[in-house]
């Protein structure tokens, strides 16, 4: 198989995928924005997430150039500003003004948050793995914000509250999906 059509069968395959917003500054200070979909948690202790850039976009040379960047958490509200900030554009343009959100400032890193995302988390660069034809960005937690409108009894966010889309591949999201409760042994 052909790397493009092997792409489009794990997309499609490993689902679903949950949905890293990633904001950026450029050294110049021109803010980036854009959506990732091979996307997780590294480690819990240090707290470290990982995106896996494929190619070296305008997020891969911001946390280069800076070591800073955010991961926002969208809702299903927000999925064609996310759906818009993936299309490729020059690095000089301002993706946040043109997906239509509003850049909130962080408070450990320079990168600006999103401000209608109701989860951010601000991190510095821990280390960058070139793996093939892609980049894993791990990043160090420095900081997490979290809207309470979206957090349950317990202080934790409420999954049907945050109501954070998935991708599925070809051109499909997932949407908040029925879940059941299964208690580990």
């Amino acid at each position: 198989m052909r790397p493009a059509q092997f792409y489009r069968v794990l997309a499609a395959a490993v689902v679903p995928r949950p949905i890293a917003w990633v904001s950026t500054v450029s050294a110049d200070g021109v803010p980036n924005l854009a959506p990732y979909s091979f996307f997780t948690v590294a480690s819990t202790d240090p707290p470290i997430l990982q995106i896996n850039s494929i190619g070296h976009k305008d997020t891969w040379r911001n946390v280069v150039d800076t070591g800073q960047f955010v991961v926002n958490i969208g809702t299903e509200a927000l999925i064609t500003n996310m759906n818009a900030s993936s299309e490729a554009v020059h690095s000089g343009i301002d993706e946040f003004q043109l997906s239509g959100v509003t850049p909130r400032l962080s408070e450990t890193v320079a990168a600006p948050g999103v401000a209608e995302a109701p989860i951010a988390f601000e991190c510095t660069k821990h280390l960058i793995i070139d793996v093939g034809n892609s980049s894993l960005i791990l990043g160090q937690v420095r900081r997490i914000e979290i809207a309470n409108h979206i957090l349950a009894a317990d202080g934790l966010p409420d999954f049907a509250k945050l109501s954070a889309p998935s991708r599925l591949g070809r051109s499909d999201w997932g949407l908040t999906p029925e879940t059941v409760s299964h208690p580990r042994p």
